[in-house]
């Protein structure tokens, strides 16, 4: 049975110097281990923000429970053991090879590996680089890797922590299709090991794909959470994002929506 913590969200209100409500009084249904929940909606509705909430980034007023801890009054350290965040973006100017950033994300965090030997730590790194089919790389400048690259190798900073929830912000805005796949099928598979995998997407054909339950952020709220089924209805899409689409389901479960005008 696996032993890590529901996610809780209660009353959360966040935003930016001059743009102070971007979250308002948001409350959401808990994200349970062994899910992989995306959350979609129109730009500026919020999808970053929480997550910056959530992975301690950002200032905010409310309630975030993992367990039975707050996880807004605990300090970065602490959040850091449980929870890894993914931006949309590495920087640019990181003068670190692949195979090192993930050696220092692996000590930077709080786990046993830290004291292991460097080979042993490096062996976990290339192993990562292996399984997501992207070991030609480890010897790479990331200041010299496409976005594509540097997308995937964010993502795998983020996952060899081995958090209990994971925090990922448009982890595939960079990939082609054949990335984006792979990246799903990771995704997935460590949500399934017990894990919690928070994901925003803006491709909602995605979402609906590889997502067990979606949230619908739309001004700072949540429109619609629950599975890809029940939420993604045409009335629902017309009143978020202003268009007019049908939903069309399939016998494997999927469903695929098309915009008609």
């Amino acid at each position: 049975m696996n032993s890590n913590p529901a996610l809780h969200i209660k009353n959360i209100t966040a935003g930016y110097r001059g743009k102070p409500g971007v979250l308002a009084h948001l409350e959401a249904a808990p994200f349970f281990p062994g899910g992989a929940y995306a959350l979609i909606g129109p730009n500026a509705a919020g999808k970053t923000t929480l997550l910056r909430c959530i992975a301690g980034l950002l200032q905010a007023r409310g309630e975030v429970w993992f367990g039975n801890e707050n996880i807004l009054h605990l300090s970065l350290k602490r959040r850091a053991s449980m929870i890894s965040y993914m931006p949309q973006h590495l920087p640019q100017d990181v003068d670190l090879i692949v195979i090192e950033s993930l050696i220092s994300a692996l000590k930077a965090s709080p786990f046993d590996q830290v004291s292991a030997k460097l080979n042993t730590v490096k062996r976990k790194a290339f192993d990562l680089l292996e399984q997501m089919d992207i070991a030609d790389l480890a010897l790479e400048p990331l200041n010299q890797l496409s976005g594509g690259q540097r997308q995937l190798i964010s993502l795998a900073q983020s996952i060899i922590r081995q958090p209990a929830a994971l925090l990922l912000d448009e982890p595939t805005s960079a990939l082609d299709l054949q990335h984006q796949v792979a990246v799903m099928k990771l995704v997935r598979a460590y949500a399934q090991k017990g894990n919690i995998v928070i994901m925003v997407l803006h491709d909602i054909n995605l979402a609906s794909r590889w997502a067990d339950e979606i949230t619908i952020l739309h001004k700072g709220k949540i429109a619609a959470q629950g599975k890809p089924h029940a939420v993604l209805t045409p009335q629902l899409l017309k009143s978020v994002y202003e268009v007019d689409a049908a939903v069309e389901s399939f016998s494997n479960g999927v469903i695929q929506i098309s915009v008609t005008g």
